[in-house]
């Protein structure tokens, strides 16, 4: 008779691991580059992505960044992509001027009107960063600065995925 109520409850227990397992797909949004060119989630699909929110006043973001283009140009040829997102409060020609004498070489958007943000589940701090799968899974959220060496782990990983 115990072994009764106990399998009832076992598989309870499992059902709950496993829908804990369950990953959240990336939001479907829009937004434009600093050179003027429309883009869109839809895009992301097949790649492995790392979403950057940030800010140029954003002394995290501003230190953090130069690992941000390293790990951009070690996986950049293997289906690796990288979206740096500045936020609605920073100023445009900041934005523009940060991009262009660090010379970042992935896509900058600026978030004007914060919907970028929102849709990625209403992201105020910053650095925050998502890493999404080739299925458009988010599989991480880092707030602050990722551990790299631990992101490129995850990375590989990623990219050995079929």
């Amino acid at each position: 008779m115990l072994s009764r109520r106990l399998i009832p409850a076992a598989l309870l227990a499992c059902a709950v691991a496993l829908t804990g397992c369950a990953r959240e797909q990336a939001p479907a949004v829009d937004y434009v580059l600093l050179n003027g060119q429309k883009a869109s989630s839809r895009q992301w699909a097949g790649k492995v992505m790392l979403v950057n929110f940030w800010a140029t006043s954003c002394a995290t973001c501003v230190k953090e960044m130069p690992q941000v283009v390293a790990t951009y140009d070690k996986y950049k040829g293997r289906g690796f992509d990288t979206l740096a997102v500045a936020m609605s409060y920073d100023p445009p020609a900041f934005v523009s001027k940060y991009a262009e004498t660090r010379g970042l070489p992935f896509g900058v958007a600026i978030d004007n009107t914060g919907a970028v943000a929102s849709a990625f589940g209403q992201v105020q701090m910053t650095p925050t960063t998502f890493l999404i799968n080739k299925r458009g899974e988010i599989v991480k959220r880092f707030v602050g600065e990722p551990d790299f060496a631990a992101l490129h782990g995850l990375i590989e990983q990623l990219l050995a995925e079929a």
